[in-house]
Order: C-alpha cells, then sequence, then structure tokens
C-alpha cells in the first residue's frame, strides 16, 4: 500500500487553462470509500506522484487529496481524504482528476506532453500548411496525430499523420508549429 502527502503549495484552485487531465475515478472499491482510478499516463502509477490533484466538479475545480493507493489486478484503486465513506464514492463516478502542468516530471529534449503539441501548425517539407494538431492517439505500432484544417491549410482534409522519427523532422514549441514529412495527398 503506498500513501501520497498533499502538497500546500496550491491552496486555491488554480485557473483551468494551465490544468492537464491524468485521469478518472471509477466505480467504488469496497465499502471504506475506495475508488478505481483510472490513469490515462504511460506509466500509470505516475499520476500518484503528481500533487496536488483537483477534480472537475459542477462549481468548479475542488481538490482531492490521496490518503493510500495501490495496485489492484491489472488497475488501481485509491482512497481520499475528502471522501469519507462508499456513500460518497457512489456519487464520484466518471469524476475527472486534473494537475498543473508544473507537476509532471521533466523531459529529454526530444520528448514532448501531447497537451504541449496539441494546437500547433503541421508543414510539411513543401512549405504547405497541413493544417493543426487537434489530438493524439496510440495504436499498437506507434502514436498518431490527428491534424484538421483551418482557414490558413492547404484544403479541407483532417489527416492521421504517424509519429514516427521519418515523418516528424522537428517541433519547434516556441513557434508552435511541427515540420513533417508528409505529403498533401497523402
Amino acid at each position: 500500500m503506498n500513501t501520497a502527502t498533499p502538497n500546500p503549495s496550491r491552496q486555491t484552485p488554480p485557473d483551468a487553462s494551465e490544468l492537464i487531465k491524468i485521469a478518472t475515478l471509477k466505480k467504488p472499491y469496497g465499502i471504506r470509500g475506495w475508488l478505481w482510478v483510472f490513469s490515462e499516463t504511460d506509466e500509470r502509477e505516475g499520476v500518484f506522484a503528481m500533487s496536488p490533484w483537483w477534480m472537475k466538479t459542477a462549481t468548479g475545480f475542488k481538490p482531492l487529496t490521496v490518503k493510500e493507493w495501490r495496485t489492484q489486478g491489472a488497475g488501481l484503486v485509491a482512497s481520499f481524504v475528502e471522501i469519507a465513506d462508499r456513500n460518497v464514492a457512489e456519487t464520484m463516478n466518471g469524476t475527472t482528476i486534473w494537475v498543473h502542468k508544473d507537476s509532471f516530471p521533466a523531459l529529454d529534449d526530444d520528448e514532448y506532453y501531447w497537451s504541449d503539441l496539441v494546437g500547433l501548425t503541421v508543414i510539411n517539407e513543401q512549405e504547405e500548411n497541413l493544417g493543426v494538431i487537434k489530438s493524439l492517439f496510440e495504436t499498437g505500432a506507434h502514436e498518431i496525430i490527428t491534424v484538421k484544417p483551418t482557414a490558413d491549410s492547404i484544403d479541407d482534409e483532417e489527416r492521421l499523420i504517424p509519429w514516427h522519427k521519418d515523418i516528424v523532422l522537428s517541433v519547434n514549441l516556441a513557434e508552435k508549429t511541427m515540420r513533417v514529412a508528409w505529403g498533401s495527398d497523402y
């Protein structure tokens, strides 16, 4: 069993635009208010290293403090300071968990968080604007970039581009661009 310590550095809710979704609470586990936690991080246990947690509610973001957590079968379960029993836990199914981006671990120079890539303009080797990154998702082989057209793009086609070293040539977060070896007719 693992315990997490709250990070008191952020007591007031931050601006929602500064938060990144990392997990979703699922159905209760047991009778003491524990919940299943569906992690959206590469290393699923990594969500417990990030703090403070903010749960999204109908009235805004509220703090959520992990008391204890553990792996259970193929998943994760946790208990929380704010959730006293199963009755309260029953109301939490589907609640999303968010953290401030500065809670994320530092990356190597050639690594990126998906949240940093969404919104980048995608330019190919022919200097054609293919659109902006709408989302990314994983397949068995590699990640896929979904590129949606904009008023400035070469056409109105949505594209799926593999995230592969031979295709993604460069990423410039400062200029908000990604260069790709991908023709407009692919």
